[in-house]
C-alpha cells in the first residue's frame, strides 16, 4: 500500500514554492480549491481572467502546490479539474545555510486514486 501522505523526493526549489505562496492570484486560487474546480469555474470565483489564471495553474502546478485532473465526458473529450496538493508546506535551512522545501501531501481516497489513475490512462489513449 503505498502511502500518499509521504512527500516526494522531487520537491520544488524554494523559489519556486515563495514565488507562487506570495502572489496574490495564486492564492485566491489555492483558497478556492479545496476541492476540485475547472478553470472556468476558477477564473469566476477568483475573478481572475482566463489567460492569467492559466499562468497561475502552471506556477502553482510547477510548485507542487496544485494538481489537475481529468474527468472524461460520456459524450466525448475531456473535463479538466484543479485542485489544491498540499497540506504543509515546511522550508527549512541547513548548517550549511541553503534552504529547501517539503511539501507535505494529504492522504487521498480511493476514489481520488482511481480518479488520478484513469487520469493518466487517458493521457496515454
Amino acid at each position: 500500500m503505498v502511502d500518499d501522505t509521504a512527500t516526494s523526493d522531487d520537491q520544488p526549489s524554494p523559489e519556486l514554492v515563495l514565488d507562487a505562496l506570495d502572489d496574490p492570484g495564486c492564492q485566491s486560487i489555492l483558497r478556492e480549491t479545496a476541492d476540485p474546480m475547472t478553470a472556468t469555474e476558477l477564473a469566476e470565483a477568483c475573478d481572475i481572467p482566463r489567460s492569467t489564471l492559466y499562468r497561475k495553474l502552471e506556477q502553482l502546478s510547477d510548485a507542487a502546490l496544485l494538481r489537475e485532473h481529468d474527468k472524461i465526458n460520456p459524450d466525448g473529450g475531456r473535463t479538466s479539474y484543479y485542485q489544491r496538493n498540499f497540506e504543509n508546506v515546511n522550508i527549512t535551512i541547513d548548517e550549511d545555510d541553503t534552504f529547501s522545501v517539503t511539501i507535505e501531501h494529504g492522504r487521498q481516497g480511493t476514489d481520488e486514486r482511481l480518479r488520478d489513475i484513469w487520469s493518466k490512462m487517458g493521457d496515454e489513449l
